[in-house]
């Protein structure tokens, strides 16, 4: 494995490992830090980040999952109550997302994290 294919490698198991720490702590991972830190590290679009992060999302989100219904942190009726108008937003999402260009989806990106951030320490 040459140099390069080492960093790429260590960078994707960073990335991997603080979302699945984010996930597990928060309750977040794929949008707060798989999404920038693709962007950021290995130059991927916008698109291509957030596609790449909801993949990795679905095993994170189900050990999750488990690991949070282990200790009695999970209300699964409210979760398949969550989930069906979510199924409908992600699809709107993905579909206004094509239709808008890159650098319109970074930039309200990262409005929202701004946002969150200001209503977290406000709080």
């Amino acid at each position: 494995m040459d140099s390069a294919t080492g960093d790429r490698t260590l960078k994707l198991v960073a990335t991997g490992t603080l979302a699945g720490v984010f996930s597990g702590l928060f309750g977040v991972g794929g949008g707060t830090v798989i999404v920038p830190l693709l962007i950021f590290w290995f130059g991927y679009g916008e698109r291509l980040a957030t596609g790449t992060s909801l993949g990795a999302i679905v095993l994170i989100g189900l050990l999750g999952t488990v690991a949070q219904a282990f200790y009695g942190n999970v209300h699964f009726g409210t979760g398949l109550l969550l989930s069906i108008p979510a199924v409908l937003g992600v699809l709107a999402g993905t579909a206004l997302q094509q239709r808008i260009p890159q650098r319109a989806v970074s930039l309200l990106f990262a409005l929202l994290l701004v946002g969150v951030a200001i209503e977290l320490v406000v709080k």
